[in-house]
């Protein structure tokens, strides 16, 4: 039986989105991340060690890691192999969801309108990613689509940063945010792992101080 991708986060709200060059990067980047007090992370499968880089993350046992930009049934089973918890698509393909079932692997598919929400709401699934979220119209298009499904959770990614979390958060649709501002290519090339520590230290701050208005209002209802 597949476990939820909501149990595979285990309330994290926060998923980096990391496109890894190297595959020497990715102990450092996991200790990075973890120290800042990430939780999980979304490794890209856009670079040539991307799946070398995942089973490397995956190993430091601080995070819980996914495969992300996977677009065939053969990257899943490849993603799966170097030990992803979850898979992410930039799209909906059914081959893809029927090879995550198969190998018993949460799946969150890319959507962009009604029409593949219902496409995902047939599949089964109650998790989409919204992509790319901020070129789509942001936080009015995430609230435009999710209205008539209401049982539906997104996970927006796609033009996301730091200014724009917390207002992303705040929705109710929302379960988590994905991003890549926390550690972008730039930080990985110059190897500055104590800006993404910080900027993950800030981005999970940020997802307490949404959590603490929250926990306030439903102890006020």
């Amino acid at each position: 039986m597949t476990v939820g991708f909501d149990s595979v986060l285990n309330g994290c709200r926060l998923l980096p989105v990391l496109t890894v060059p190297s595959t020497a990067m990715a102990g450092p980047l996991a200790d990075a991340l973890a120290v800042g007090g990430a939780r999980c992370a979304e490794v890209t499968f856009r670079t040539p060690d991307a799946e070398r880089v995942l089973k490397a993350m995956a190993a430091h046992g601080g995070l819980a890691v996914g495969a992300g930009t996977v677009l065939t049934p053969e990257q899943v089973e490849r993603a799966v192999a170097a030990g992803a918890r979850f898979v992410v698509s930039p799209g909906f393909d059914a081959d893809v969801i029927a090879k995550c079932r198969e190998l018993g692997v949460p799946v969150v598919p890319g959507i962009a309108t009604a029409t593949e929400l219902m496409h995902a709401l047939r599949a089964g699934l109650d998790t989409v990613k919204l992509f790319p979220a901020e070129a789509l119209g942001g936080l009015r298009t995430l609230r435009a689509l999710a209205s008539p499904f209401p049982g539906m959770r997104f996970v927006p990614t796609g033009g996301i940063d730091a200014s724009r979390q917390a207002a992303y958060l705040a929705d109710p649709a929302v379960l988590a945010v994905g991003g890549s501002w926390m550690a972008t290519s730039a930080h990985l090339e110059r190897g500055d792992y104590k800006d993404i520590r910080r900027l993950t230290v800030e981005a999970v701050e940020a997802v307490e101080a949404v959590e603490a208005v929250e926990a306030v209002e439903r102890s006020m209802t």
